[in-house]
């Protein structure tokens, strides 16, 4: 089981960093658990062009000039949780909506369309009404369509996730929201979702299933954003070592406006995001890194070829957005708004490729994969 030290290490184990670990760590061909503390430390924010420039190499050699696509589809906004930050949150008063499988599946068939073949499905946590069996269904009606189809809902058992992969989910988005227990007890208020050790035991039982895609990251805004890159190194080297097999991205939203006018706790701004992805691109090489919709146009365009390998684009976060735009409160606003042509016009500027299908099943002798 992987147990994370205590937080308050984390962060003096970053601040006791100096620039010469940091340079260490920007030579060395893995920086590892104390070189990605370098990386993320006050030192490393003198050295942010050679972080950048470190990164972007390694991104090229790992990945190419390439950029994968990807659209979330919501399909329910009811959850049972009550979470101080979601606009989902049950507390909040608003017009809750479930989709059925013929809407669910005709705002996949939309984005099939718009030339999309990566697909999250996404809900609030209320297992009664987007449960297994839902999952499983949408799954098989639609994964011919679709190269993946990735999930993020409520935490679920192993044989769960093992049904579900069967069905055809290929992989699972699973974020700890904050790595601090006390400010997870702060913010997570009722609910299962208020159990942060079984939430931190999740990606371990996706991996056990069988997927092929485990999704891990932390909510920018809730606590501090150096210790919780740290501690998302220590347990993403925790989830490599026991579970090579399996494929591993990180994602890292900042928080956006939402129902509740919940404020940030802490302030990440956009130069300490670029440190936070440019550091764990340096500490795991092969590791996807997505950067969302949630952040603006102009921050996404300048990081095309520094270390994220997998956007979003034109994404709607509220259920039925794509067959009915503005019919319903979404969980968060996006900062960027562009199609995906328009988004995939920025990727070529750049020199790169955006990518829209990068597998084939008959290579995985029928079996989907990401």
């Amino acid at each position: 089981m992987f147990i994370l030290p205590p937080f308050k290490s984390l962060q003096k184990q970053i601040a006791a960093s100096t620039k010469a670990d940091v340079k260490q760590a920007l030579v060395a061909s893995h920086a590892g658990i104390d070189g990605l503390a370098a990386l993320l430390s006050p030192r490393a924010e003198e050295m942010l062009p050679q972080l950048a420039a470190r990164s972007a190499e390694i991104t090229a050699a790992r990945f190419g000039r390439t950029i994968q696509l990807y659209a979330p589809v919501y399909v329910s906004s009811f959850c049972t949780n009550k979470c101080a930050y979601c606009g989902f949150s049950a507390e909040n008063k608003i017009e809750r909506r479930v989709l059925s499988l013929d809407e669910a599946e005709a705002e996949m068939d939309i984005l099939h369309r718009r030339g999309f073949n990566h697909i999250l499905l996404v809900a609030g946590e209320a297992p009664a009404k987007v449960g297994v069996d839902y999952l499983a269904e949408l799954a098989r009606r639609t994964r011919d369509r679709f190269a993946a189809i990735t999930i993020e809902v409520q935490p679920l058992s192993t044989a769960d996730y093992a049904t579900l992969f069967k069905a055809g989910i290929t992989g699972v988005a699973v974020y700890q929201e904050t790595y601090d227990p006390i400010i997870y007890k702060q913010v997570h208020l009722s609910g299962k979702k208020a159990d942060y050790d079984y939430r931190l035991k999740s990606p371990a039982r996706v991996a056990e299933a069988g997927m092929r895609e485990v999704g891990i990251g932390t909510l920018m805004g809730l606590a501090n954003w150096r210790a919780e890159g740290l501690a998302l190194g220590l347990h993403l080297a925790w989830l490599r070592k026991h579970f090579w097999r399996t494929n591993f991205t990180v994602s890292f939203p900042r928080m956006r406006p939402a129902e509740g006018d919940f404020h940030p706790l802490e302030e990440t701004s956009e130069k300490q995001l670029s440190q936070l992805l440019f550091a764990l691109r340096i500490f795991d090489h092969d590791v996807g890194l997505v950067l969302s919709t949630r952040e603006e146009e102009r921050y996404r365009n300048g990081m095309i070829g520094l270390g994220p390998t997998r956007y979003s684009a034109g994404s709607c976060t509220a259920p039925g957005g794509y067959t009915e735009p503005d019919s319903a409160l979404e969980q968060f606003s996006v900062g960027d708004h562009r199609s995906l042509p328009e988004v995939c016009d920025a990727i070529r500027s750049k020199g790169h490729d955006p990518v829209h299908k990068d597998w084939d099943a008959v290579f995985q002798a029928g079996q989907p994969i990401i």
